[in-house]
């Protein structure tokens, strides 16, 4: 499901991207810049719809993915 990321509440959304950018283990692309660039890059791409926050109700967990992605793109 995918959740708006307008919905969020500032700090919800905030932390939720924070934890996205710094996740261990997976490779998000964004360990190049510091914290704020990279959540500034995520909020940015949520923004122009270029990426967006999915709710898994089975695992009852969220993910920031890309349009693409969602769309069955590579």
């Amino acid at each position: 499901m995918i959740v708006p990321f307008e919905k969020l509440s500032p700090e919800v959304l905030e932390s939720l991207i924070e934890e996205f950018v710094t996740r261990e283990g997976t490779d998000s692309g964004y360990a190049r810049g510091s914290l704020e660039q990279n959540v500034a890059r995520i909020r940015g791409q949520l923004e122009s719809k270029c990426a967006h926050i999915v709710y898994d109700e089975e695992t009852e967990t969220c993910n920031i993915v890309s349009a693409d992605f969602l769309k069955g793109k590579p």
